[in-house]
């Protein structure tokens, strides 16, 4: 008979996952939207019974927790800057519950655009523009001596920002050895789908002052500010590598912000290659002569690197 082995609780979450809401802002004619997809994690000692001995006397309901995203979403001013929500949010669950040790909020806005009508941008009708969303994702915990405090871990992202230009990119002098067969080249399309992600050097705080601390940040213009870097170099940079034009961006955007602690990205390299047309009455179409490319989703290259503030360049 093989003996029991003694285990325990290592960790754990629970919460409510894919809660959709439409915020529609109509303080004026012109109306706004935010389209979210929220998940909610709670997480604290008082949650291991639930798991070990099968009581559910601490246990917040998910279904509770959906509802709190739609309660608050009606009355919240800050909605349309996901972090405050996403703070707002964490921090509810902190208050409400006293057992609740820590909450971990991921919001992901999706994009819609305004209708242009009659070459004027309507007033209430819109678009989906693609795919790219914008997300937080934050994690409160209660100080470990004073209940009245939160640490906060925060981070922001850009997702599914599909970028291509047809010229301005070159890959030479890589590594050549008998597994190599990709020709080296001066010229030619860089295309890939931005995974991009910051995160925040946020002190811990009172629970009091929490969204008014957090509200001194301009989130909104950090993201727009860290899209707009993200375009610009990929479409100014000679580049010699995506690595190479990976950490221009990062490094911009860290010298931007002050509240940037680290700034990574994920780019697969969307391969576009040159059609070979010489068995078709001799057509040239390689090098400088391609214009017909043929798009390969898989297999891609795969880019990623995070660049980090040094010590003494933090507030």
């Amino acid at each position: 008979m093989t003996a029991t082995v003694n285990v325990y609780l290592d960790k754990q979450e629970y919460g409510k996952d894919k809660v959709r809401l439409l915020k529609v802002h109509k303080d004026t004619n012109v109306h706004r939207v935010d389209d979210l997809t929220i998940r909610c994690l709670l997480s604290g000692s008082s949650f291991t019974t639930s798991y070990t001995e099968a009581s559910n006397k601490a246990v917040v309901a998910t279904d509770s927790i959906k509802n709190t995203c739609y309660i608050l979403a009606k009355s919240s001013k800050v909605v349309d800057t996901l972090e405050l929500f996403a703070a707002e949010l964490a921090n509810h669950f902190l208050n409400t519950y006293g057992w609740v040790e820590g909450a971990h909020v991921t919001i992901i806005r999706h994009r819609w655009a305004r209708m242009i009508i009659d070459g004027k941008e309507h007033n209430h009708s819109f678009w989906r523009d693609g795919d790219e969303t914008r997300q937080t994702e934050i994690f409160i915990k209660r100080g470990p001596n004073c209940k009245g405090r939160r640490t906060i871990d925060l981070k922001s992202s850009i997702a599914g920002l599909l970028v291509l230009k047809t010229t301005g990119s070159s890959f030479e002098d890589f590594v050549r050895d008998e597994y190599t067969t990709l020709p080296e080249t001066k010229d030619r399309i860089l295309s890939t789908c931005v995974d991009s992600t910051w995160e925040f050097n946020i002190p811990a705080v009172d629970s009091a002052n929490l969204l008014s601390t957090l509200g001194q940040i301009p989130f909104n213009n950090i993201y727009d500010s860290v899209r707009d870097v993200t375009c610009d170099i990929f479409a100014k940079d000679e580049s010699a590598s995506v690595q190479a034009t990976l950490y221009k961006m990062a490094a911009k955007s860290i010298n931007n912000w002050k509240w940037l602690e680290r700034v990574s990205y994920a780019l697969p390299n969307r391969h576009f290659f040159a059609v070979d047309l010489k068995y078709f009455r001799g057509t040239k179409n390689l090098q400088e002569h391609a214009d017909v490319y043929q798009p390969l989703a898989d297999p891609s290259g795969l880019i990623t690197a995070t660049v980090a503030r040094s010590l003494g360049a933090r507030l």
